[in-house]
């Protein structure tokens, strides 16, 4: 996130389009809405100049003549009474020509002076002149409407052809607005928007410099723990806030941290097992080598025989150190439907074999459940194989399983030695034996517990010392329906 470091920052780049699509937006706005207001104000000028036309033909229709009080007679009074009794608007003025020439101006109340512009004066000229041309021809000269642009303004005018039954004249009224004010005015306006839209995109820049800042927090601190993280300390994690896409991204971020503190514990764990447990055996292999006598057959067998022997107990140990660093692993657990009650039995068949003892079933669970089977035969059996190791031979060891409030519950029972209350936990340590005088890894029950764990469950113990051990896996059932429990007694 750093702009030294990357060029640009993304909370700058964020900005600098947010702010560019809004000045796009009031640019396009107010162009549009100057185009639409222009076309407006040419359109109320053609309005009002049609309309004094109108109130002049109307004049010299029904009007009379303020001096003789009867319709009027003559085109010069006609055009001296139609001044002063058209108003003109702001921006308006008007004129009277009289054989082309100018007769009359506005009362002195306008404004606008056309008789001041002689560029305009000129324009109107040329068409006075193309009138009588029209006139001398016998065609009836026509008004219309036209653009007359000079050095100092653009001007709409109408010019309106006058002349009266009886009177001979030619007369020419003139009434023109000054377009380039009355857009004068509107431009104003819309400087006045234009003045606006800059402190608008000054205040949306600010607030939203801040907005996008805090937006991508989560973001720049996701960078920032990722710095920080190495091999030696992953516990940083970053705070979840609110329920949106970014605090969706922090809570997959840290959870992909855990899963990289869990593998790299698991690789120390598995590094320092493997360090502490091998390191005694191959101690035991290499003084055994020292002093063998490769001349003396008895010892070179002895010797050889040894070696097999720790070798393969290498080799246990490493399966099994090897199953408990792939304990965490998603794939570690491969559920799919297993009919429990059939899972049972088979485990019953093949524990059999470990030892004499009076094996027996305490019941069979009636369902079909998604759990792993290769994996929970394999902790039932290391179960089995600590119950004969701490039991007398033609003990009694039964194996059982049931349902029980939504729970499957897998438990292998003997008449053992028993363990204190007090080592319940210890025992689920690896390398933990609390009789080292009993062959065992001690890594058994940590295997049992990784893969109970990897089901979603957990492993309960009952025991008495003297009177025997029941070790139950207790793990969850989801979606089932008709759980039933068939109890079978088995003596």
């Amino acid at each position: 996130m750093k702009a030294g470091r990357h060029g640009i920052s993304v909370r700058t780049r964020v900005l600098g389009s947010l702010v560019f699509m809004a000045m796009l937006a009031l640019a396009v706005a107010g162009l549009t809405a100057f185009y639409f207001e222009r076309e407006r104000v040419d359109a109320q000028i053609d309005n009002a100049l049609e309309r004094n036309v109108s109130e002049f033909h109307t004049l010299a229709d029904q009007g009379l003549d303020p001096r003789t009080g009867a319709p009027f007679d003559s085109v010069a009074a006609l055009l001296r009474t139609g001044l002063q009794r058209i108003a003109m608007s702001p921006n308006e003025g008007s004129l009277a020509f009289l054989e082309g020439e100018l007769s009359n101006t506005a009362p002195t109340i306008v404004e606008l002076r056309l008789e001041d512009d002689p560029e305009l004066m000129a324009a109107l000229g040329e068409i006075l002149t193309a009138q009588a041309a029209a006139g001398a021809a016998g065609t009836t000269p026509q008004g219309r409407l036209t653009m007359i642009e000079t050095s100092e303004t653009t001007y709409r005018a109408a010019v309106v052809p006058v002349r009266i039954e009886g009177d001979e004249s030619l007369g020419t009224l003139v009434m023109a607005f000054d377009r380039g004010a009355e857009h004068t005015a509107m431009a104003d306006t819309y400087q006045l928007y234009a003045l606006v839209g800059v402190v608008s995109l000054l205040v949306i820049s600010a607030i939203g410099w801040f907005t996008v800042g805090r937006v991508l927090r989560p973001i720049r601190l996701l960078g920032e723990t990722a710095e920080s993280i190495s091999s030696t300390d992953l516990s940083l994690r970053i705070p979840v806030v609110g329920n949106d896409d970014l605090a969706a991204l922090t809570g997959t971020f840290n959870q992909m941290l855990e899963r990289l503190e869990q593998a790299f514990a698991s690789q120390r764990q598995l590094l320092d097992d493997a360090g502490h447990e091998l390191r005694t055996p191959l101690t035991i292999v290499q003084g055994h080598l020292e002093l063998m006598d490769p001349s003396d057959p008895e010892d070179t067998q002895a010797t050889k025989d040894m070696l097999l022997e720790e070798i393969g107990r290498m080799n246990r140990l490493v399966d099994d150190l090897m199953t408990l660093a792939r304990a965490r692993r998603p794939d570690f657990v491969a559920a799919r439907p297993t009919d429990i009650a059939m899972l049972t039995d088979e485990v019953l068949g093949k524990a059999r074999l470990l030892g004499e003892r009076q094996w027996s079933l305490d019941s069979l669970a009636d369902v079909t459940a998604p759990v792993d089977p290769q994996r929970l035969t394999q902790a039932l059996l290391q179960l089995c194989v600590n119950a004969v190791r701490f039991s007398e031979s033609g003990s009694r060891i039964a194996i059982g399983s049931r349902v029980e409030q939504s729970a499957l519950h897998l438990w292998v029972r003997d008449e053992g030695t028993g363990i204190a209350e007090e080592n319940f936990e210890k025992i689920f340590g690896r390398f933990e034996r609390l009789d080292p005088a009993i062959e065992g890894s001690g890594l058994g029950l940590p295997i049992v517990r990784s893969i109970t764990q990897a089901h979603g469950g957990h492993v309960t113990i009952r025991s008495a010392l003297g009177q025997g051990t029941t070790v139950t896996l207790v793990l969850p059932l989801y979606g089932l329906t008709d759980q039933l429990d068939r109890t079978e007694q088995a003596a």
